[in-house]
């Protein structure tokens, strides 16, 4: 039965007891019956169809319990609890369905901004087409008020958009020729031109969408417990009925027992708090992979960070070139051509200033090898270029004299990164890069400590310089740097050993195994969207911080408000008990206020829907431990 049909059924046996009622007060008593004996059957048949195919699939339900109880009201004559009971169900399953239709709230806000035509150039026409017809290359025109129905690179134009369906953010983000644009964003002001990198299902919104769904499905391990101890209880109940009947020999008492002890508060306690907890998230840019990691990251003490692209912005600037015995304007030609093969951000960085400074890129690199964690080797107009660390310059036995060590050794504690260019064996030069913090990484961290994490660390591939400088500057407790991505995921796993729960923030690609070892992972989702989704736990789509922080706190009173409903449930079913075997309590005031809790526990969950976490705090100086050898924890 759907919900159109509860609702159906529940009006018209809300309006037969009307009759009834009126019924009553005219003094027709035995038509009153058979308008409460109708009621009966109407609301009574859906419950027994629910419970017979449960029976079928060798599982008590409620419904069961409700079923035998009204089967025999009607067999004793009790008429006004037997219309009564299944009239108050219905309306408790009709409210239940439409309150938790109200926690998904945020899942149709997403799936209502879904486009679903598109206009496209082909052929020199501009044609107005359904999105599913939108091609791979298609040139896809959007104007003002419109939304981006694929994913892809702005070809010409600029905007305005609003991006809150995928990052959370209300504020519109400022794009133009060359940036990347997603499907289910809207332009508030402006006119683009993209090419169709991606579309139908595959746009991050769409897959967005999958994802959500798919959280909201997956049980958290309470709601196993809860559904393993539902298919327990629900017999129990009933040889419980056999045992009061036998010692009291009161069928009425009996059959409101059977119906009281239905376990329809607890089993959905845990249920709808997930589902609104979710979605919260949901609209607020942060994509939770189902209850479970809901549940784990409520639990997490110590946090461990990247640098790049986490805890700064991940748009790192060349701030100075430094050439020993030729041009810069070569020293940046010859390093940006041999970076073109390199997905590395540093290595984009450096590709970047040699295009901003309308340098021509004509040179392909030959004989290349990517040095994971250290660098690239490659050949360019027959020269060998090593371009990275020291620990590449050590490797490939390229000598560092003691006056470029002294220069960057000065960048770096200015918070630059320093990349060591050679030109056959010897150092040509030092590219200085640095990235600036992000402005609501504070924040973050004040809000994390607030919250209750107990450690936040720095693992990072860079300079000691570097990472001590930021460490200091966000107050983090311990900084380890200079690290192969072997030695996070040693880092990660050494503080699990120690007893700690641990969640890893990075990129989702060169912190992928960190990632992946952590108890939760978590994934900044606009560098490297595809990565991110398939390998975190949580997925930040703002690349905000303060999205994490906000993470953590609606995970830990998504908990607690899980813990209130079972503890609510538990209560009001017991003291329902007792009521009843102290004959305080009877067949439809039970059902009353059994249907009544079901709702408080719904009502209580859905405040989770419009939960925000505290404003920002102001940070405290804490000294910072470093170490930037092989991580020691």
């Amino acid at each position: 039965m759907n919900a159109k049909q509860t609702v159906q059924i529940t009006a018209i046996s809300a309006i037969l007891l009307g009759i009834a009622i009126a019924l009553h007060i005219s003094g027709w008593h035995d038509a009153r019956q058979l308008i409460l004996i109708v009621s009966t059957l109407l609301a009574g048949t859906p419950i027994a169809i629910k419970a017979f195919k449960a029976i079928r699939m060798k599982s008590f339900s409620i419904e069961l319990l409700v079923t035998i109880a009204v089967i025999g009201a009607l067999f004793i004559g009790e008429y006004v609890e037997s219309a009564a009971v299944t009239f108050l169900f219905l309306f408790g399953a009709m409210l239940e369905i439409r309150t938790m239709e109200k926690t998904r709230s945020s899942l149709k806000a997403l799936t209502d901004l879904t486009p679903l035509e598109a206009r496209v150039m082909r052929d020199g026409e501009t044609l107005t087409i359904p999105v599913d017809n939108v091609k791979l290359g298609d040139r896809v025109i959007i104007r003002s008020g419109e939304k981006v129905p694929v994913d892809g690179q702005i070809l010409s134009g600029s905007a305005n958009l609003n991006e809150a369906a995928i990052t959370g953010e209300s504020v519109p983000a400022s794009k133009t020729l060359e940036d990347q644009v997603f499907s289910g964003t809207i332009v508030d002001q402006g006119y683009i031109e993209v090419h169709a990198e991606r579309v139908g299902d595959d746009t991050t919104f769409a897959r967005i969408i999958e994802l959500v769904e798919e959280a909201q499905e997956t049980k958290s391990k309470t709601e196993k417990f809860l559904e393993r101890f539902a298919n327990i209880y629900t017999p129990s109940i009933v040889v419980l009925s056999i045992l009061v009947y036998l010692f009291t020999r009161n069928i009425e008492m009996t059959l409101t027992f059977l119906v009281i002890a239905c376990p329809g508060a607890l089993v959905i306690s845990a249920p709808v708090s997930i589902v609104a907890g979710i979605g919260n998230g949901a609209r607020n840019g942060v994509l939770i992979k189902g209850g479970e990691v809901m549940e784990q990251l409520a639990k997490i003490d110590t946090v461990v960070f990247d640098k790049t692209g986490t805890l700064t912005r991940g748009r790192p600037e060349v701030t100075d070139i430094h050439v020993i015995g030729m041009e810069k304007e070569e020293l940046l030609r010859l390093t940006a051509e041999a970076e073109m093969i390199s997905e590395h951000h540093l290595g984009q960085t450096i590709v970047r200033e040699a295009k901003k400074r309308t340098i021509h890129l004509a040179n392909q690199p030959k004989d290349t090898e990517v040095i994971k964690g250290n660098g690239i080797l490659a050949t360019i107009d027959g020269k060998r270029l090593a371009i990275g660390n020291r620990k590449l310059m050590e490797a490939q036995a390229i000598p560092i004299h003691t006056e470029i060590e002294s220069y960057a050794a000065k960048r770096e504690k200015e918070g630059n990164t320093a990349i060591f260019v050679s030109i056959s064996r010897e150092i040509a030069g030092i590219i200085s890069i640095a990235d600036n913090i992000r402005p609501e990484a504070a924040d973050a961290i004040a809000k994390l400590r607030k919250n209750g994490i107990k450690q936040l660390i720095m693992l990072t591939g860079d300079n000691r310089y570097t990472a001590k400088l930021v460490g200091e500057q966000l107050g983090l407790d311990a900084v380890y740097s200079e690290l192969f991505p072997e030695d996070k995921v040693a880092a990660v796993q050494r503080l699990k050993e120690q007893g700690h729960r641990v969640a890893m923030a990075g990129d989702g690609i060169n912190d992928a195994p960190a990632i992946a070892t952590a108890d939760i992972g978590l994934s900044m989702g606009e560098g490297g969207t595809d990565i991110a989704m398939e390998t975190a736990d949580i997925v930040l789509m703002a690349d905000r911080l303060d999205q994490f922080s906000h993470a953590y706190a609606l995970a830990k009173t998504t908990v607690r408000n899980m813990k209130q409903n079972t503890f609510f449930a538990v209560v009001t079913v017991m003291l329902l008990l007792l009521g009843v075997l102290l004959g305080k309590v009877f067949l439809a005031s039970g059902m009353l206020v059994h249907e009544v809790s079901v709702l408080l526990v719904i009502l209580n969950a859905i405040r989770l829907i419009r939960y925000t976490s505290d404003k920002p705090l102001k940070q405290n100086k804490r000294e910072v431990i470093t170490d930037e050898s092989k991580v020691a924890l």
